[in-house]
């Protein structure tokens, strides 16, 4: 495992729900951690994915009622983790120490997430989850060779948009980005009034200057709100760190109109979006986001990358950021 001192008490989404089924357990690696996700008739389990006998993988193994089956000697295991069958002796009682490590879970936006050690905080709120005028889709999963920290910071930046997203997020002949407040709360790195000029910003057909507000909640979840009067929109981005430089974004997109479009429309779009994107990720260098400021160089419109690397580097995070 990867262990960092703030990552390995974070809130880490794995899987969608719908992943999830009776008969087949689903294999993630998180943090360098090979873990087994699996459901039995009554809830939803993560485990370090190692049979303690002789260390294969449980995820190659099967659900039977409220156990999982390892698929070598057919050890079975019970939703506490603990061996409650040893098929070669079934007479004799499993010892204590046959138990599988397991790990703290969460259901929450139709997401199964997973924390490693006692949780420092709660998962972050998705303000329009529970208004019922706003329509949900999520978006992804989106697996991309690139750290979780450069992708985050990717989200909170609109200077790319004009060129990385031309004609859909910006155009070349607006690329100005006006200055823009920035602070950094309990809550995490807010920004807000971030102005940028889109082709079609509120769905008109016509191009207008836009205002967002960014929050980078936790190191590797952010949000986004397109300010309106009329149309809102609002955009939760969550990674699972699987390693240093390999990673999976998961985006819920929330929208109080266009619901005359179809739901595969509105993903491709985004998918659009993410794969413009994912080439810019895969090429940075270092790998790592630096959050020494002194290592790459800073605009006034860089000021949310700069809060955020800052707010990073406060929190003590260690594994997927250099600090030099």
């Amino acid at each position: 495992m990867l262990y960092d001192p703030v990552l390995s008490h974070e809130w880490h989404p794995v899987a969608s729900i719908r992943q999830l089924n009776e008969r087949n357990p689903i294999a993630v690696r998180l943090l360098g951690e090979d873990i087994v996700i699996w459901r039995s008739e009554e809830q939803v389990m993560a485990w370090q994915d190692l049979c303690v006998h002789r260390g294969t993988q449980l995820s190659l193994g099967k659900i039977q009622g409220n156990c999982l089956e390892c698929p070598y000697h057919g050890w079975t295991f019970n939703t506490d983790g603990q061996c409650v069958l040893m098929p070669a002796h079934p007479e004799q009682t499993p010892p204590a120490k046959a138990k599988v490590q397991t790990y703290r879970v969460r259901l929450q936006y139709d997401l199964v997430w997973v924390c490693f050690n006692q949780p420092h905080c709660d998962i972050p709120t998705f303000p329009e989850w529970n208004d019922p005028t706003f329509r949900k889709i999520l978006c992804g999963p989106y697996r991309v060779n690139a750290s979780g920290p450069r992708i985050v910071e990717n989200f909170l930046d609109v200077g790319h948009f004009p060129f990385v997203h031309e004609n859909i997020l910006g155009v070349r002949s607006r690329p100005e980005i006006a200055d823009y407040n920035v602070k950094t709360t309990a809550e995490g790195v807010i920004a807000e009034n971030v102005r940028v000029y889109q082709p079609n910003g509120y769905g008109t057909g016509e191009g207008a200057t836009v205002q967002y507000t960014y929050k980078a909640l936790r190191p590797l979840t952010a949000y986004l709100a397109k300010e309106s009067t009329g149309p809102r929109f609002g955009l939760i981005l969550m990674i699972t760190p699987h390693g240093p430089t390999d990673s999976t974004a998961w985006m819920w997109m929330a929208m109080n109109y266009g619901h005359d479009q179809s739901e595969a429309e509105l993903v491709a779009w985004q998918d659009t979006i993410f794969w413009q994107d994912a080439p810019i990720l895969r090429s940075q260098r270092p790998e790592l986001l630096p959050i020494d400021l002194q290592a790459e160089l800073h605009l006034r419109s860089d000021r949310t990358a700069i809060a955020y690397r800052t707010w990073l580097h406060q929190l003590g995070i260690e594994q997927l950021v250099v600090s030099r």
